[in-house]
């Protein structure tokens, strides 16, 4: 572990840009809702494919920080204590305190540097997805679940929790849940698409999203959507409505609408029976859309590869670019901290965004206070 005194300048300012392959969100996630009925979910093991854990590897270092952050910030979270937790592509966990920055990696307990999911469970403590398993932080101390505890996979892409605690982790293998105790691996049943070329795995489940029904909402690696609303499955595919297979992300908003991003076919919302795809309509630019995140006001955010972030007032759309304060127009998240700031990770830094301005996130620091 390291602890580092606090330059917030010298931490995000010199990221450099690079090509981004998948991104995964949450950040607006990790609502708490209803349990699966077990009973109902088939629990026999999925073929696992062999694959190398997705990290970048031709990184450069910065100076900043003792060269500890490289390209990019996948996640961000704020805890109810108020921490900061930044969840990078090789460094491993940052964490802010309102006083330093402290460093942890694989060599503090984390499972791998290459973070991609972190939310918190009732009780307080914090659950990483990583490049090598599944990471909880009680506060004093880091534990890692992997395969040889039960876990489908080590490379965890999504995680979920839900009212009673049980913990849901999306991974390249398939997905898995966690009681607390005991791992148990859940098929999930795929919608037959002609020609699909996952981008890593065809068992991949890179999201999971539970809805305020209780219904279970999983992305499957270029084959659409499985829903599962505890006793039967649907899908949705570009039979049904999708505009493209290859889903990047899902959200569900306060008035209960499904946000449906994607590599290849823009934004869409369902709203249960319509699909409504805002960038076929020409509303939206860019096709490949993801990070999506509900305000304290209801304005819906997302991103648009290459050209920003949108927000969505209901009625209207308000497009952010770099002519705006963004440090570049690719976002890798998009997340609201409790001051009701909005938290823009970028290629080439962090901006923020106050409700009237894009600064430099270094400029509103201490951002707790």
């Amino acid at each position: 572990m390291k602890i580092l005194d606090i330059n917030i300048m010298s931490l995000f300012t010199r990221l450099l840009s690079m090509m981004l392959l998948i991104i995964l969100t949450n950040s607006c996630k990790g609502r708490e809702t209803e349990n699966i009925d077990n009973k109902k979910v088939n629990s026999s093991q999925p073929s696992i494919e062999k694959h190398k854990p997705f990290i970048y590897t031709n990184s450069k270092q910065h100076s900043t920080l003792n060269g500890i952050v490289r390209e990019f910030v996948w996640q961000i979270y704020q805890d109810r204590k108020g921490n900061y937790w930044f969840g990078t592509n090789h460094d491993g966990i940052l964490v802010y305190d309102n006083n330093s920055i402290i460093q942890y990696t694989s060599k503090d307990g984390i499972g791998g540097n290459a973070v991609r999911a972190i939310t918190e469970d009732k009780i307080g403590n914090i659950w990483f997805g990583t490049s090598n398993g599944l990471t909880k932080y009680n506060g004093k101390e880091f534990t890692n679940y992997t395969i040889d505890d039960g876990l489908i996979d080590n490379e965890v892409w999504a995680i979920e929790v839900d009212n009673t605690g049980t913990i849901w982790i999306g991974t390249v293998g398939g997905v898995s849940k966690f009681d607390g105790n005991n791992f148990e691996t859940l098929e999930v049943p795929k919608p037959n698409v002609p020609n699909a070329k996952p981008m890593l795995s065809k068992n991949r489940v890179n999201d999971i999203l539970i809805d305020k029904n209780g219904h279970f909402w999983f992305v499957n690696d270029s084959y659409g959507i499985t829903k599962f609303n505890g006793s039967q499955y649907e899908f949705f595919t570009t039979e049904n409505g999708l505009t493209d297979n290859n889903v990047a992300d899902l959200f569900e908003d306060s008035q209960g609408n499904i946000w449906i991003g994607t590599y290849y076919g823009g934004v869409s919302k369902f709203d249960g029976k319509t699909f409504t795809n805002f960038t076929k309509e020409g509303i939206i630019k860019g096709i490949e859309t993801y990070n999506f995140c509900e305000d304290k006001t209801g304005n819906i955010w997302f991103s648009a590869e290459n050209y920003g972030v949108y927000s969505y007032n209901g009625k209207d759309f308000t497009q952010f670019t770099m002519k705006d304060g963004l440090a570049t127009n690719t976002i890798q998240t998009i997340y609201e901290d409790k001051k009701g700031q909005m938290w823009f990770s970028t290629w080439e830094g962090i901006s923020l965004y106050d409700g009237k301005e894009i600064t430099n996130v270094a400029e509103k620091e201490p951002w707790t206070k």
